[in-house]
């Protein structure tokens, strides 16, 4: 399985939320030359500052936030006003506590913006700027809690359903046009996100999960999961009876 890019390192490469782990990982294992363009997009300068000096590439910040919408198709148009983009990667997103969305569904709404809406808007911008350049690749981070969503996080487990049938869709779109969609759909990923929670089983971390989708984006693959063995997982999860399921605490 190939770990590098030898020819189909992108010359420009927007990372949509700037400071995620996960993105942040899949462009360290890119391996891609020091020239490299990259442009983190997110909300807090000072950690898409500090993200970006730890990287080995040419990086330029940009404002983003993934729950406002409207300021999306500038941002997006912005970005290919200047030139072709390569590679796109959508990892925008939170996890709140159930409990606290239950109590305010306000922010469960802005949860599911950050999660779903929000790479709706850009990734579907996106999408069309490469169909026009007939180039590109589109990564979009999805979950394993996208095969059925728990009582434990089902706001957050339904955003991601949602996103995910969005990157399959989009896939079928795009087919022949040149740009391909890879939707990488991870278990439990240790990181800032999960922190204070006890891990849960086959879960990996940000840098696996980069190394995986940078040997995808490698090898033309359309479905990522990390670890592979979440794919029988994911069947299992189908066919387990509703009464037993609603006994899965987390």
């Amino acid at each position: 399985m190939p770990d590098t890019l030898p020819d189909t390192r992108p010359a420009r490469v927007l990372l949509l939320g700037g400071t995620s782990e996960i993105g942040l990982a899949i462009l360290a294992a890119l391996r891609a030359p020091a020239g490299t363009e990259v442009l983190l997009a997110g909300r807090d300068e000072q950690r898409l500052a500090a993200a970006g000096k730890a990287l080995p590439y040419e990086v330029r910040t940009l404002p983003f936030d993934a729950t406002q919408p409207d300021g999306h198709p500038a941002l997006i148009d912005g970005v290919f006003r200047d030139g072709p983009v390569g590679l796109v990667i959508s990892a925008a997103g939170v996890l709140i506590p159930q409990e606290e969305l239950d109590r305010d569904p306000v922010r469960a709404g802005q949860l599911v913006q950050a999660n779903f809406t929000g790479h709706v808007t850009t990734v579907l911008a996106a999408a069309e700027r490469m169909r026009g350049q007939g180039h590109g690749t589109i990564v979009i981070l999805s979950s394993i809690a996208a095969v059925r969503p728990r009582k434990a996080n089902f706001v957050y487990g339904a955003a991601k359903a949602g996103l995910d049938a969005f990157g399959r869709g989009l896939a079928d779109a795009m087919h022949g046009t040149g740009v391909r969609v890879i939707l990488v759909r991870p278990g439990f990923v240790i990181g800032r996100m999960t922190a204070g929670m006890p891990p849960a089983p086959m879960s990996s971390t940000p840098e696996q999960v980069g190394a995986a989708v940078a040997a995808a984006i490698g090898r033309g693959a359309a479905t990522v999961w990390v670890p592979g063995s979440l794919r029988i997982m994911a069947v299992a999860l189908r066919l387990i009876p509703r009464p037993l399921w609603r006994r899965i605490r987390r």
